[in-house]
């Protein structure tokens, strides 16, 4: 039995490194900017959120004028600065869907509606989706476009959110003359509520609805 000589140990593992070192390497090296590039990507993160945050505060401060009406070219300087440097945070949406109430107040319903669909179509998240669907329902329903509306809030909601989406359903309904569906609607959002929560609002729309019936 013959023993490996020092330098036949060496050459293996020569041989060894230069057809496995350089995966090693780059293996190790690959994680090490997965841990690194993860480190600067949260921090960025926390920057992008921070910086539109302070950004997003700045733009409600905008209406607190002592006329009572907000600054509407600052609004409008603000809220394009959110969605240009921030567009990817909530923050940005936040700050849309603060626009399109101004706009209503305004009396700008085609500008509240632009903003509310544009939240609508790609939101963040999914409550800030709903919150944007059912209000630009509104804007639609204040513009004579409640059948419009209504095909917006088709479909099924958050169960945080169906006592919301069948009440207004039902307001959308009042308005078409559809009084039939829109006590089922009210029915439905009555029947939605928490145990603990108030429906005495809900209960006087269907009782106006029932004295119309009667």
């Amino acid at each position: 039995m013959t023993t490996r000589t020092e330098e036949e140990q060496l050459a293996d593992i020569k041989d060894w490194w230069q057809r496995n070192g350089s995966p090693l390497l780059t293996g190790a090296a690959l994680a090490l900017v997965v841990v690194f590039g993860w480190k600067a990507w949260t921090k960025y993160q926390a920057n992008q959120a921070q910086g539109a945050s302070i950004l997003y505060q700045e733009l409600v401060e905008s209406s607190l004028t002592p006329s009572g009406k907000p600054d509407t070219a600052r609004v409008a300087e603000l809220a394009g600065k959110l969605t240009s440097e921030y567009g990817g945070t909530p923050y940005a949406q936040y700050g849309r869907l603060f626009v399109a109430k101004v706009a209503v107040d305004a009396g700008k319903l085609d500008d509240a509606a632009s903003e509310l669909k544009g939240v609508v179509d790609k939101p963040a998240d999914a409550t800030l989706g709903e919150l944007a669907r059912q209000r630009l329902a509104r804007v639609l329903a204040a513009q004579g476009k409640a059948e419009e509306g209504l095909k917006l809030l088709e479909g099924t909601a958050d169960k945080a959110f169906v006592a919301n989406r069948e009440e207004l359903k039902g307001d959308l309904l009042v308005q078409l003359k559809r009084t039939d569906e829109a006590r089922a609607a009210y029915e439905k959002a009555k029947a939605a509520l928490p145990e603990d929560a108030a429906s005495g609002a809900l209960q006087v729309k269907l009782d106006d609805l029932a004295k119309g019936g009667a």
